[in-house]
This record gives structure tokens, C-alpha cells and sequence, in this order.
């Protein structure tokens, strides 16, 4: 196919491919050129990306980011396809926090792209880990062993629970979160088939867990009309030559930090550490988080009064959350 745009008017006209290359009189009178249709939408392309570049390069050079920039409660986003809280300008007031602290901090800046399907699946996880978590731990196990695939047993549940994992197992087939799966009615078992990305490895080794936390800040931030900033995965360096990584972060208002910390396996060997590091940081218990996905709530309120920290659970996380903001 062959495409035209007039410089006069700006009409967008398709053509046949045997007019590329030729000069054509536009509706309004002026003469425009014809061009193949790849051709163009490639220039078109190339223009816009180095347009987006220069923007973001700019941007990042602004020592002092706009309140405009900072107002990620915005409704008319999308917070389950949007990169708006990609980029160094959104990230600034955390790093700028930590700087405060004597603290390195560096960004991952696509940790907090939620345009794929991590997030929707780790929501899905997180909303009914009691029923969808003996899938995900099906899969690490798989990962774990190295091999290709492994069955989730449906005929222990109820019909409705076997709809549920059935469903679920569907649409992570659908987000190419698993290469296949294949069900057996009579045998009541679903196979599912491992992809071997490393992304979508981590996601159910346990970054599940931190996409479930963003996306609980993220929602009840939005729903707040709060002013906020949030990292996934931020690097932190200390005076002491020590590094760590961080795993959800919020700054709330330009001022409140908002640490999370998820966990999706033993966590007691740590508690030292979190302990040390929230009163490095000068965090409130409150608003220092530890996000255990297989506690229970007596366990989280045991572990809260004994160590000085919030513990909570996937289904206490956004209680919590709703309460502090």
C-alpha cells in the first residue's frame, strides 16, 4: 500500500502502491507526495522516538521536578497499563529522600512499568493466595527442579475452587506467563508447561509478591487522590560500602516513606537486618512493612509487637495500607 499526507491541510490519504513516488493534487488543492506505507510509518517512528528521547533527557536533567510531575493519582490512569511512573523525574524525590540519609539510591525505572501482565497476574495471586498460591508454588517448584512442566491436582477442590484455578491457569496461558497447558477431565489435573524467560522465572520465584504490593499502593493511592512517588527494585548503597535492594517504596506527599518488604519464603534468618535497617532509615513501625505471604494474621500480629515492624499478609496488606493513608 501507498500513504499520503498533505503539508497544507494534514488530510491522510491511502493510495495503490503503483502511485509510490508520484506528486498527487491533495482535495484542498495542493500538491502532495505519495510514499510507500512501511517507509513512512518507519520515519514517522524514528521522529517520535527521538522525540521521546530528547523529552526524557530533559527531563532528567531537571534537578527539581514539577508538582505537575509528582501528582501520580491522576484517575485518568490506568493503573494496570501505564508507564507513567517510568522515568528518573518520578523517581527523583525517593532518591532525593534517601540522599538525606547519607544513602546511594539508584532506580530501576521499568520495575514500575505496569504495561505487561505481571501485575494483573500478581493481583489475581494476591486477592486469593489461599486458593491460586498452591499454583504458583507448583511452578516455583518446577523452576527449582529444572523441569519443563508440572501438574495441579484438581480433584481434592470443590467445583467452583476447580473453575477458579482453571480459569486462572487460562489466563496466565493468555499473558504467556506459562508455554501451555493441557487439561485432563478425567484424571481432574491441569499440566502446565514452564516458560524459561528469567523474568517471568523471578515473577513466580517470589517478584509476585513485590508486583501484588505496588499494585495495592498504587490503587489505594489513586482512590485517595494522593501525591506520591514509588520505586520496585531500587538499589540502595550505604557509607559502609553495603549494598541492598529494596522492594516496594512510597513517598508519600514528598515527605512520608512508605517501605515495604515482601517476602515469599523464610524470612526469620532477616529480622535482624529489617530491624537495623528501619531504624537507620527512622521509619515508624507503622509505615514499615513486612509482607509475608504465608502468615497468618495471629502470626502477623505476634511478630509486630515482638520485633517493632508492621507484619502483614496478602490479605491484611491492604487493610493496613488503608488505614495509614
Amino acid at each position: 500500500m501507498a500513504i499520503s499526507r498533505c503539508n497544507k491541510c494534514g488530510n491522510v490519504t491511502e493510495h495503490e502502491r503503483e502511485l509510490v513516488g508520484t506528486t498527487i493534487d491533495c482535495q484542498c488543492g495542493a500538491s502532495t507526495r505519495v510514499y510507500d506505507t512501511l517507509h513512512f510509518v518507519s520515519k514517522l517512528s524514528e521522529m517520535y522516538f527521538a522525540l521521546r528521547k530528547e523529552f526524557n533527557e530533559l527531563s532528567s536533567d531537571s534537578s527539581t521536578p514539577n508538582q505537575s510531575d509528582l501528582n501520580r493519582n491522576d484517575e485518568s490512569i490506568d493503573i494496570h497499563n501505564s508507564d507513567s511512573w517510568s522515568s528518573d523525574v518520578q523517581h527523583a524525590p525517593i532518591v532525593q529522600w534517601f540522599k538525606s540519609k547519607n544513602i546511594i539510591a539508584t532506580a530501576s525505572i521499568n520495575a514500575v512499568d505496569t504495561t505487561g501482565f505481571f501485575d494483573e497476574a500478581a493481583v489475581a495471586i494476591g486477592s486469593d493466595y489461599e486458593l491460586l498460591g498452591e499454583v504458583v508454588e507448583r511452578i516455583r517448584y518446577a523452576q527449582l527442579r529444572e523441569y519443563t512442566s508440572n501438574l495441579i491436582h484438581l480433584e481434592k477442590k470443590s467445583k467452583e475452587n476447580a473453575k477458579a484455578v482453571e480459569a486462572f491457569v487460562q489466563r496466565l496461558y493468555e499473558h504467556s506467563l506459562i508455554a501451555r497447558c493441557i487439561s485432563d477431565k478425567k484424571e481432574k489435573s491441569i499440566r502446565v508447561v514452564l516458560q524459561n524467560a528469567p523474568s517471568v522465572r523471578r515473577f513466580f520465584a517470589g517478584d509476585w509478591l513485590e508486583w501484588f504490593a505496588l499494585m495495592v499502593g498504587l490503587r489505594i493511592c489513586q482512590e485517595r487522590n494522593i501525591n506520591f512517588s514509588c520505586a520496585r527494585n531500587m538499589t540502595l548503597a550505604f557509607p559502609s560500602n553495603e549494598n541492598r535492594e529494596l522492594d516496594v517504596f512510597f513517598l508519600i506527599n514528598n515527605s512520608q516513606p512508605l517501605y515495604i518488604e515482601c517476602k515469599t519464603g523464610d524470612f526469620r534468618q532477616d529480622l535482624d537486618k529489617y530491624v537495623a535497617l528501619r531504624k537507620r532509615l527512622a521509619i515508624e513501625q507503622r509505615y514499615f512493612i513486612l509482607c509475608v505471604a504465608d502468615l497468618d494474621n495471629e502470626q502477623c500480629k505476634g511478630l509486630t509487637a515482638m520485633y517493632g515492624m508492621t507484619f502483614v499478609n496478602t490479605q491484611t496488606l491492604g487493610q493496613h495500607l488503608t488505614g495509614l493513608l
